[in-house]
């Protein structure tokens, strides 16, 4: 199974994006940001960075690329795509999630192991987990607060498309606390923390992350 990892210029967690890939299970295939083919991947891994110095608002730029017109149309047609950190910024961007991140409550850099509860277990990025789980896995953002008009909110928790949320403090001053959230379809999910980062005790705080990047395995073998 080939999971496809973006670089974009300013990107710095697509090795580790890759790593994560890799522990799971899967073959990382690295995608170039100018480029218009997906190389046949099942789904594809947004990563965490200062995608084009995060220049005009973080992710604007990004959006436009031309490999996130491929993504676009990819997941739109049910492929799986994961947005980490600024590859969440960049996803609601481009309109595959709706809300925006904007800066942190306090205008302070976060960076911290943060506890997250998950929320949803029906996404193809995290049916390895159970409703109420709590994980821990790092954060690092300076624009992570997620924002979006009251009919969003009520319709994201009406759908059940809240897929994590900060467990404790708020970190950030999200809406509703909100971590991470889905598609209608739950094939697209974005999030701020980085699950990459646990994997494996030994280099992070814990290897709840890995589940993410597990259970898009089980989601492409079921189509």
């Amino acid at each position: 199974m080939k999971i496809g990892v973006i670089t974009f210029p300013g990107t710095l967690d697509d090795v580790d994006a890759a790593r994560a890939v890799r522990h799971a299970g899967a073959d990382p295939v690295a995608l170039w940001h100018a480029d218009h083919d997906l190389r046949e991947v099942d789904a594809v891994v947004v990563p965490g960075g200062f995608s084009y110095g995060d220049y005009l608002r973080a992710g604007a730029i990004a959006s436009l690329a031309p490999i996130m017109t491929e993504v676009v149309d990819a997941a739109r047609r049910g492929m799986p795509v994961l947005g980490i950190c600024n590859g969440f910024q960049i996803l609601c961007e481009a309109g595959l999630l709706p809300g925006a991140l904007v800066r942190n409550a306090g205008l302070h850099f976060v960076c911290r192991d943060q506890r997250l509860r998950v929320e949803s277990a029906a996404t193809a990025w995290t049916s390895g987990y159970t409703a109420g789980d709590e994980i821990v896995v790092p954060l690092k953002s300076g624009e992570g607060r997620y924002v979006a008009d009251a009919a969003t909110l009520a319709e994201l928790e009406a759908q059940g498309r809240v897929v994590f949320r900060y467990a404790g403090a708020n970190p950030n001053g999200a809406m509703s606390d909100i971590a991470g959230i889905a598609s209608a379809d739950g094939r697209v999910v974005g999030l701020m923390p980085h699950p990459e980062h646990a994997i494996d005790p030994l280099t992070g705080p814990s290897a709840d992350g890995l589940g993410l990047f597990r259970s898009v395995l089980t989601a492409v073998a079921k189509v």
